[in-house]
């Protein structure tokens, strides 16, 4: 019976890794400290990424104390000529013909030259002169332990750095390592206390000799604070401490110029949610407890915004004016010239680009949601719905590369001395001209000379008419002021045609063709926004 419950066990294991396919994914040992198990980004987790294990080099340093298996090589010149590595052996010692044996343990690296140079003149008094160097560090082991990904046992030279062991144990975990608590242990004393907040915010990094035997204990996080707003660097921070003064978390952040005010979020003791504002000059006096959210925040009161003017004028391009003006008021500030239309002032405005692009974006989610969930009843529709898929998915990507423009519709001029100007708002003139824009779904998309008394009709045909994917009820006619229009053409229609003015444009939209009337809908309502906001027929 055991030897039939673990093979079945074996079968269904074997059955769940079959069916599922991990040929996209890859595992790689190096790079475990990149991976974040908190939901927010650790200042420091970047630092451990297989860089440091790449290069190792021999660095001078006069306070290393010489080991058994260190390479001494002896050089003399005058009336005793020598050269020679040598190894120091298992007591401490190198041999040297003439002289006889060296005792090098312990003999500090600055010391080397003279150490040899006296037992040398103990046996040649006059006219014989000593170099020495150390040709190569020994190999060290040294233990990596405590908050790593990787703890173990690791091999490298005593020259090399604290950086170099632990980003061969594959990094410190970032969801509950320390970066400021690392201590080296010497003969299970400590012997260094390392902060690599140092080393990443000023490049301090302290080097000194490993010896084997040596442990690098990186300690638990203790208190942090998680940073965002106007920052350099919004991440989660660490405090030495058990609380943190906010000054000090704006310097590590590094806050930017802009920054008047920080908003604190907190936890009391019972467990109440905290929510306070502090002014700059308070930031010095304020402490925060482990655990708090901190955003900086520009909170400036503007009595002034800028305004840019773009198209057919004279006057300049950027205008600040007071806040509150109306579109009516700016608009006696403009210099117009003879190619000015200035009954068609059109305005964009960031938010309400911003606005449009949510409401696409909102309408692709859920067009990719329901044309991946579909269900099939049948193979052959299976395959069908897989391509209907596959070109709705297309379609999806394409527009959501659109880029709304933000455009405000003045339905009449009167709205000029009601509608009040924001900041970065952006004023356009247009250029007077006798042209009619004709786009989407036509055999000749262009721009026709207006003519006055035709009809919509009259410049798709000037278009070379309708194309088969032409949807026939859904025709757009977009004035300049951003006012859309919406037209039947279709045989048995009623509705009146639109007049069409210079400076109009007519989008001809593209049938919206799916398996399912949800589909099919939302489909059409992207197309619609899509056009609206852009004035460009977006193609299936």
């Amino acid at each position: 019976m055991k030897t039939l419950f673990k093979y079945l066990a074996l079968s269904t294991c074997i059955s769940i890794a079959s069916a599922v396919d991990i040929s996209g994914i890859t595992f790689s040992d190096q790079n475990t400290s990149s991976i974040d198990m908190t939901h927010e980004k650790v200042f420091g987790a970047h630092l451990f990424n297989g860089n440091f294990t790449k290069t190792t080099q021999h660095i001078y340093n006069p306070d290393y104390r010489l080991a058994v298996g260190d390479v001494v090589t002896v050089k003399m010149w005058g009336a005793f000529v020598y050269e020679q590595s040598h190894t120091i052996d298992s007591q401490g010692n190198i041999f040297i013909p003439s002289v006889g044996t060296v005792h090098l343990l312990e003999i500090r690296n600055g010391d080397l030259v003279t150490y040899i140079s006296d037992c040398v003149k103990k046996i040649y008094k006059n006219n014989v002169y000593v170099y020495a160097d150390m040709g190569a560090y020994q190999n060290v082991s040294v233990f990596v332990t405590g908050n790593v990904n990787k703890p173990g046992l690791y091999q490298g030279l005593s020259s090399d750095s604290l950086l170099q062991f632990i980003d061969k144990s594959a990094g410190i975990n970032s969801q509950y390592g320390s970066y400021r608590k690392i201590t080296v242990l010497r003969d299970n004393k400590p012997f260094k206390q390392i902060d690599l907040y140092d080393f990443m915010l000023r490049g301090q990094m302290e080097i000194f000799a490993f010896r084997t035997g040596d442990v690098i204990l990186v300690d638990s996080i203790g208190s942090y604070v998680s940073v965002t707003g106007e920052v350099q660097r919004p991440f989660r921070f660490e405090s030495k401490d058990v609380n943190i003064t906010l000054s000090e978390v704006a310097r590590l952040s590094g806050i930017k110029p802009t920054v008047t005010n920080a908003i604190v979020t907190s936890y009391s003791s019972d467990n109440r949610l905290n929510i306070k504002s502090y002014p700059l000059q308070m930031f010095d006096k304020v402490t925060l407890n482990s655990g708090s959210s901190v955003e900086f925040i520009p909170d400036h009161s503007a009595s002034m915004v800028q305004i840019n003017i773009e198209g057919e004028h004279e006057g300049l391009h950027t205008l600040v004016v007071p806040k509150g003006t109306t579109l009516s008021q700016l608009r006696n500030m403009l210099h117009f010239d003879s190619e000015s239309n200035a009954d068609a002032i059109q305005i964009y405005r960031k938010s309400v680009a911003e606005m449009q692009k949510k409401l696409i974006d909102a309408q692709l989610k859920e067009l990719e949601s329901i044309a991946l969930t579909s269900p099939s009843i049948s193979p052959q529709e299976s395959s069908m719905h897989a391509q209907e898929s596959q070109s709705i998915i297309q379609f999806i990507e394409r527009a959501k590369k659109v880029e709304p423009k933000g455009q405000i519709v003045i339905s009449e001029k009167r709205a000029f001395d009601d509608l009040i100007l924001q900041e970065g708002d952006t004023i356009n003139i247009p250029t007077k001209n006798n042209i009619v824009i004709v786009q989407g779904e036509v055999a000749i998309p262009g721009a026709f000379t207006y003519v006055s008394g035709h009809t919509l009709d009259d410049y798709i045909d000037m278009a070379g008419d309708m194309s088969e994917r032409a949807n026939t009820e859904r025709i757009l006619v977009i004035r300049a002021n951003g006012k859309a229009e919406k037209y039947d053409a279709s045989l048995f229609a009623m509705n009146e045609k639109p007049t069409i003015e210079k400076g109009d444009a007519i989008l001809v939209l593209p049938k919206a063709e799916g398996r399912n009337l949800m589909t099919t809908s939302i489909i059409t309502q992207i197309l619609y926004q899509v056009a609206i906001a852009t004035k460009v027929v977006l193609g299936l």
